[in-house]
């Protein structure tokens, strides 16, 4: 890490995969599971500690276990999205200037772009890569944010928060549109 600042990941995989028809993230996937992708991604950041929030498929929490993650629990998952942000950075530790959040559907994450992010961050309240015009994913939000993820309820993310930050949010180009794909149906 050559910001000397201290980071670290959280990979968002409590929910439901409801439009995948249950058990998403533990399919098979690439010769893998689908979560391997983010977990090797989020793994590849220039962080600390990795920390996977699981709540409603527990295989995903066996699999996170064994690639070596921390885990917590968003007990309150059925609220969608906003319920396990506030798991993951209530979970972080209290010198962690900034949390890169992974999302566990996303196996396709250039890895060459998460130093990038790390650099972009000082000075910013958080950076997060572009690819084609279209903010992508993982974000890097920066402590001073901490709070306001905390506030968030329902089955939001981060998104209409970084459309408010303006010249505070770094962008940065992505080398390709792993930072746009998703998972979110089974392919018949």
């Amino acid at each position: 890490m050559t910001t000397g600042a201290k980071l670290d990941a959280i990979l968002l995989a409590a929910g439901f995969g409801a439009r995948f028809g249950g058990g998403k993230l533990t399919s098979p996937y690439g010769g893998g599971r689908l979560i391997d992708g983010a977990l090797a991604a989020a793994f590849a950041a220039p962080v600390r500690s990795v920390t996977v929030v699981v709540g409603a498929d527990r295989d995903v929490a066996a699999i996170a276990m064994r690639a070596g993650a921390r885990i917590v629990e968003a007990f309150d998952y059925a609220e969608g999205l906003a319920a396990s942000l506030r798991a993951a950075i209530a979970n972080l530790a209290e010198d962690c200037d900034g949390a890169f959040v992974f999302l566990g559907d996303m196996p396709k994450i250039p890895h060459a772009v998460l130093p990038t992010l790390a650099a972009a961050l000082p000075g910013k309240d958080a950076a997060a890569p572009v690819f084609d015009g279209r903010r992508g994913h993982p974000v890097l939000i920066g402590r001073g944010l901490f709070k306001v993820l905390m506030d968030l309820r329902g089955d939001v993310g981060a998104g209409a928060l970084l459309s408010t930050l303006g010249d505070r949010l770094a962008l940065v180009e992505a080398p390709d549109d792993g930072v746009l794909f998703d998972v979110d149906q089974r392919k018949e």
